[in-house]
């Protein structure tokens, strides 16, 4: 008997098994172009028959490989070339954003049809995000009437939250900007997007993606001036859009003066030397003394390391506020200025804690330094003080307030006296 185990038969050769979903389509936006115009032709002007189409198409074509020419046949009518050129020898169609009618209405309904579009299908969001920013850089090789119907789009697109304020980054492209198309653009955007919202919704949502102080990049450098670009926009009726850029400005101004005072205060410069370099700027930035008598408060008060214990912080406030009172004391020379600093001061000692009980021994000692007159201590008593901790600086302040109102009453008798 044969105890050897009888070996199994082997298979000769491999075999390869292939899976489907490994199998990569080959990219052809050709077909999917000739699918999508034809139906577009067929349903011509009809926008709600358009939705109806391309919502149906979503789940026949893959939407999501050819986003970009998808997009590129409902703007322009068919695929782009580099530049914004149509390639010649592809079909296209008559209907899509760049026939139409150039006005604002036209646009809010070929406007619809894009958020009908990217809200049932979600993941064509960030494609479309992409095809618009690609537009704005083709800018130059559209028609006047096709950037025109294009900046309405946009700015309806904006207004309705479709789109990203990050897409004004498109139109600060240097060839753009030269020959001045980006700020002709921006008209017709703005317009629309201010006619959708307001000037406050433009603007926080510029201020959300950091775009709300580079406006005046719209024009060359030569250019870049707060009077051209008010000039610009108030003639274009866009007033509110200037006052907006001209108050950036402002701030922008005001940050950069604070952080330049700040610096020359932690070196150590003779306040003379200080004074003059911020009267000089107020005048070029025409900031007013009441701001400016705000940004030297903050820059005071930022200039040193408070202690944190209540009892230690006041012999510290007083010690470098008697330092610094010359520097208050020159841009506090109008009563509205006396005020705003009131103001700043009881709002730093609401704000942080360990000052509350120091409120009313700062005050005596600006009184002291020539810094607040009596008028404007006594008018912030009755009448010009905020909400903030009112009661507790109120109580504070009321033993010197009658002293000064006392001392106010004795002046005016003796006046009397000298006059009789």
């Amino acid at each position: 008997m044969n105890n050897q185990k009888q070996q199994k038969p082997t298979l000769t050769g491999q075999r390869f098994k292939t899976r489907k979903r490994d199998e990569k389509e080959r990219f052809d936006p050709t077909q999917f172009q000739e699918s999508i115009v034809q139906g577009l032709n067929q349903t011509g002007t009809d926008l709600e028959a358009v939705a109806k189409f391309l919502d149906a198409s979503g789940g026949k074509l893959d939407y999501r490989r050819y986003a970009e020419t998808l997009f590129d046949i409902l703007v322009a009518g068919g695929m782009l070339a580099p530049g914004g050129t149509l390639s010649d020898d592809l079909t296209r169609t008559e209907f899509c954003v760049f026939t139409a009618s150039e006005d604002l209405e036209t646009m809010q309904a070929y406007a619809q049809v894009f958020n009908k579009l990217i809200r049932r299908y979600k993941y064509l969001e960030k494609g479309f995000e992409e095809e618009i920013k690609k537009l704005l850089l083709f800018l130059k090789g559209f028609t006047e009437s096709e950037r025109n119907k294009l900046a309405m789009l946009t700015g309806i697109l904006l207004g309705n939250g479709t789109l990203s304020a990050s897409i004004v980054i498109s139109l600060y492209n240097e060839n753009l900007v030269k020959e001045g198309v980006s700020a002709a653009f921006a008209v017709k955007l703005f317009k629309a997007w201010i006619n959708e919202k307001d000037i406050g919704s433009v603007a926080s949502s510029l201020r959300k993606v950091g775009m709300d102080n580079r406006l005046m990049e719209l024009f060359p450098a030569n250019k870049r001036s707060c009077e051209h670009f008010s000039k610009y926009f108030t003639d274009a009726g866009l007033k509110e859009l200037s006052d907006f850029a001209r108050n950036q400005q402002s701030i922008g101004a005001r940050k950069e003066l604070q952080k330049e005072l700040q610096e020359q205060m932690s070196r150590g410069e003779p306040f003379k030397d200080i004074i003059l370099y911020v009267k000089e700027e107020m005048k070029k930035t025409n900031i007013s003394e009441q701001t400016m008598i705000g940004i030297v408060w903050t820059s005071v008060m930022s200039a040193v390391e408070w202690n944190k214990k209540e009892e230690l912080v006041t012999e510290q406030a007083m010690k470098h506020l008697k330092q610094y009172s010359p520097l208050l004391k020159a841009f506090s020379s109008q009563g509205l200025s006396e005020l705003t600093l009131l103001v700043k001061i009881q709002d730093y000692c609401y704000d942080n804690i360990h000052f509350m009980k120091t409120f009313q021994k700062i005050v005596v000692l600006l009184y002291k330094a020539d810094v607040l007159s009596e008028e404007a201590i006594l008018k912030w008593y009755t009448d010009a003080h905020i909400a903030k901790g009112k009661s507790v600086f109120l109580e504070q302040m009321k033993k010197f307030v009658e002293w000064l109102k006392n001392a106010e009453e004795e002046s005016d008798e003796s006046d009397t006296e000298e006059g009789d």
